[in-house]
């Protein structure tokens, strides 16, 4: 009988991963043309962001990534097994209550009984969805409040960490004119998980004694530690203020306090964006008119800052205006 021979290589199968180089040098609305909602943080998007890196995986890895980062432009438009499970089981559910006495009772029924599975199947915004919510609640802001904010699309700084649109997104943030604003608000969608950004007092200067800059993360996940994202964001907020032509120092400008206050965290996988949809509304309407880190930090931003009830009350009035 002959002996098996020993496999040298003990540990998992290495690969290099070999990704069209279209993935890297092209923005993603260029690449993905207008299926940029549908083909936010996939697979294709953390491999290319991994090749960037100089990242080497075992073959398992890749296939766990291919599972948790599925590329919905690869199926076709239907239902999960578990969808049609759950729809089933609804439409049973209604069954069983039974036919209201008249038609205005089976209006006030059903009514409730959406309003009450609301959010029983939610699935997480795409930037699509979330830039319609969101331009939603801003064209509802009074003139004082536009004044004193403004805002980055939610897709720039994904695409601003591309190298081949580096240079478009900074011209697109030029014409923001964020300097003369007092907040900035930037929603970031990074492996399919939101954050809020907001740049406070860009517009200050070194010597400015009352007003001094500083950036607040706010992570509705923050167990996935928030802070990773502090290098690329830093090196974000650097270019900005090079292409603005303004005088601060590199070291000036390193020094921004980087701020990651404990707000309150969500409750599943899929809700971080309707979390940030609400921090940007409640810090619009409660920030102070002159933000300090020593005056008051960290203000309202805190873990009891709302409740889940807040959250989905905010949630229904903001999806039913965006109809």
């Amino acid at each position: 009988m002959s002996k098996r021979k020993p496999n040298k290589n003990k540990g998992p199968a290495i690969i290099d991963l070999d990704l069209d180089s279209s993935d890297l040098d092209s923005p993603i609305s260029e690449l993905f043309r207008y299926e940029v909602s549908k083909h936010r943080s996939c697979w294709r998007h953390v491999f290319a962001y991994l090749i960037v890196q100089k990242k080497k995986l075992a073959l398992k890895d890749i296939e766990l990534i291919k599972k948790r980062y599925p590329c919905l432009l690869e199926f076709p438009c239907h239902f999960h097994r578990g969808e049609r499970l759950k729809r089933k089981g609804k439409r049973e559910e209604m069954k069983e209550l039974g036919p209201p006495k008249d038609a205005k009772h089976a209006v006030s029924r059903k009514k409730e009984k959406l309003d009450s599975q609301a959010f029983e199947c939610k699935e997480k915004l795409g930037s699509e969805a979330f830039d319609r919510y969101f331009q939603n609640l801003w064209k509802n802001l009074s003139e004082d409040k536009r004044t004193s904010f403004t805002y980055l699309d939610c897709m720039w700084f994904s695409l601003y960490l591309q190298p081949s649109s580096r240079d478009k997104v900074l011209t697109w943030i030029n014409k923001k004119h964020i300097f003369s604003k007092k907040y900035v608000i930037v929603p970031i969608v990074c492996w399919s998980h939101w954050n809020l950004l907001i740049f406070c007092h860009f517009g200050e200067s070194e010597q400015s004694e009352t007003h001094k800059p500083c950036m607040l993360l706010l992570d509705s996940l923050e167990n996935a530690d928030p802070r990773r994202y502090e290098p690329d964001i830093r090196k974000f907020v650097l270019d900005i203020y090079k292409a603005e032509g303004r005088s601060e120092t590199k070291d000036f400008i390193y020094q921004i306090p980087f701020l990651v206050p404990k707000v309150p965290q969500q409750r599943n996988d899929v809700e971080c964006g309707n979390f940030v949809l609400y921090y940007i509304n409640l810090f619009i309407e409660g920030a102070p008119e002159n933000f300090s880190i020593e005056g008051g930090y960290p203000y309202f931003m805190k873990k009891n800052w709302f409740t889940p009830e807040g959250l989905e009350c905010f949630c229904q009035q903001l999806y039913s205006s965006s109809e």
